[in-house]
């Protein structure tokens, strides 16, 4: 995860919470396994529910909060990241007109912008095949 630009520490509490049988854990339980400081699983923990990786919620009949993994969590990963791809190509447009499509840097922005909806068009059509896939596995 750390090699596809996640940070280390979000990396280290993610892979803790997918090979935990039901992808949950407390954050004593994540700081007890990782050996790492309640401060650590605190920043990790934000930056993984900042990328919809990762929910919180109470453990029951406790004041503690238990983290768990989202359900289809690459599906709505990657599905978040196409809000993120639509925000990215209408500011390369925007960016583009700016400074004018017909100078190089706006020519730039411009292929940059056709990549990110090129991009989001795949990327509507692979999760629509992998619904398909997983009910034919019948994974859900």
């Amino acid at each position: 995860m750390t090699e596809a630009g996640m940070q280390r520490m979000a990396s280290r509490v993610f892979a803790a919470l997918l090979a935990d049988d039901d992808g949950s854990m407390t954050s004593a339980e994540l700081s007890e396994q990782l050996q790492i400081s309640p401060a650590a699983v605190s920043g990790a923990i934000n930056y993984l529910t900042q990328v919809s990786m990762v929910g919180r919620e109470r453990d029951p009949g406790s004041r503690r909060d238990r983290y768990r993994l989202h359900n289809e969590i690459w599906y709505a990963t990657f599905a978040s990241r196409d809000r993120v791809l639509t925000r990215w190509e209408h500011t390369l447009r925007e960016g583009a007109r700016t400074l004018g499509q017909d100078t190089p840097a706006g020519a730039r922005l411009t292929e940059t912008a056709e990549f990110f909806e090129f991009l989001q068009t795949e990327l509507v059509g692979l999760m629509d095949r992998w619904r398909d896939y997983r009910k034919k596995l019948d994974l859900s």
